[in-house]
């Protein structure tokens, strides 16, 4: 979370300067400070997943993050969609400290666009999440009546290996439908900047990062309440 802070307050001074320079300067400098804060995203994720083929489970139930967060948590993290629900509450209610250059009708209908065809993806990775609890609960299932079944200690080692191959399986398929998730947010993510402005952009990334850092204080003081 502290590297999430020093970006949020790159961006916040990026935007505060945005007066103070030239035409051609500022939009310069503007895209160089939202092109390292997503080339940041872009890192996380590689991480995450290489990170992930070693224990996926450890992503569905992570243990550094408070219970409230846990509760706005989607398949390993954010919705996508509710990037499109931070960008109407920025729009509309603003930012502390920095100001969103108004959107224009068709900046609102790209985004309105996006939005819709990333629900569509949600709804898919829904689905995939679906057949992967009817899997496992087959797999379960099939274990349980091998389990029952054992009489010797031949048996017991050929359930041990049988629930191996079937865990091995279970973990492979998580693994594929949280980066397909993680994939659909950095589209959402990328969807939307290309719509946006250098300043508006910075504006759009710095109220993501402030939304996290308040999620993160929120649920610490939560959990030191309980």
């Amino acid at each position: 979370m502290c590297q999430l802070d020093e970006y949020l307050q790159h961006l916040r001074r990026a935007s505060e300067d945005y007066r103070a320079k030239t035409g051609c300067e500022r939009e310069q400098e503007l895209q160089a400070s939202v092109s390292k804060v997503t080339q940041h995203y872009k890192d996380y994720y590689t991480i995450k997943w290489a990170l992930a083929h070693e224990d996926v489970l450890a992503f569905f139930c992570p243990i550094w993050i408070s219970p409230l967060e846990n509760v706005y948590s989607w398949v390993t993290r954010w919705k996508p969609s509710a990037v499109f629900k931070l960008g109407n509450s920025i729009r509309t209610n603003g930012v502390p400290s920095l100001s969103l250059v108004e959107l224009t009708q068709e900046h609102m209908r790209k985004i309105e666009t996006l939005r819709v065809k990333r629900r569509l993806e949600e709804e898919k990775v829904e689905r995939e999440m679906e057949k992967q609890d009817v899997v496992v609960d087959r797999k379960m299932a099939e274990l349980v009546r091998l389990v029952v079944r054992v009489k010797n200690g031949e048996e017991v080692r050929q359930v041990e290996r049988l629930v191996q191959v079937a865990l091995k399986g279970v973990m492979a398929g998580l693994e594929k439908v949280m980066k397909a998730v993680d994939c659909v947010r950095l589209k959402t993510l990328k969807g939307v900047l290309d719509v946006l402005s250098p300043l508006q952009c910075v504006v759009f990334l710095a109220g993501i990062g402030i939304l996290r850092i308040l999620l993160r204080q929120w649920g610490k003081k939560k959990s030191l309440n309980i």
